[in-house]
């Protein structure tokens, strides 16, 4: 009799869970948007561990400071803004797929000069803004955890995985300002910068291969 009431005891405790974890994917499921995507791309457990047991808490970290790339709408440079930055996805590739949905290239530094990323010289590196433009940022967002966009009329650029923010909701920043530090907030597989590039045309926003814009300028 004792043997049955714990089996069933049992069985409602795992119905419970069961729902439970449903009820948690469908919550994560219809909390982001579908504008960003993220790296597959994982460090080792322990550097990963301890990074993110270094990282500062997502905040303000200062104010924006213009870096003389010049005032242009149109997006171009490498959002990172130094010669070791990596690209640890492509465009179109891997979860960037299918490009005109979820295109991005994911940027991250080479602090050792092995020629690949690593999450001590990535986290909490500085982004620059690439284009001119209005800030809109959603911490603590899912899956982009710190997400920024810079928009203007003709172009928006995307900034996602922040560790925190360097500009305010609402500035108005031009290229080469300071607006934020390289995280790994959200669905992040290690600390990099998820870079999008979206144009309007039609009256609708349509997304663009980051390279073309010359994410990769000045790199190695």
């Amino acid at each position: 009799m004792y043997g049955g009431r714990r089996n069933s005891s049992a069985a409602r405790t795992l119905v419970l869970a069961l729902a439970l974890i449903g009820l948690l994917y469908i919550f994560f499921s219809l909390r982001g948007g579908q504008e960003t995507r993220f790296s597959m791309w994982s460090p080792s457990g322990q550097v990963q561990q301890a990074a993110i047991a270094n990282a500062a808490p997502a905040g303000l970290f200062g104010t924006a400071q213009g870096r003389g790339f010049g005032d242009d709408s149109r997006p171009q440079g490498n959002p990172l803004g130094v010669a070791n930055t990596v690209m640890t996805q492509g465009y179109g590739v891997g979860s960037h797929a299918p490009a005109a949905t979820w295109g991005a290239v994911d940027l991250a530094i080479d602090g050792n000069g092995d020629g690949s990323a690593d999450p001590d010289g990535t986290w909490q590196h500085p982004i620059y803004a690439t284009q001119s433009g209005v800030v809109t940022l959603s911490p603590d967002s899912w899956p982009a955890g710190n997400h920024i966009w810079v928009a203007n009329d003709q172009y928006r650029t995307g900034y996602s995985h922040l560790a925190g923010f360097a500009a305010s909701d609402g500035q108005t920043v031009r290229p080469g300002d300071l607006i934020g530090y390289v995280g790994s907030s959200g669905q992040s597989s290690g600390p990099h910068l998820d870079y999008q590039v979206w144009a309007m045309q039609g009256g609708q926003w349509v997304n663009q291969n980051p390279l073309d814009f010359g994410a990769l300028d000045g790199t190695r």
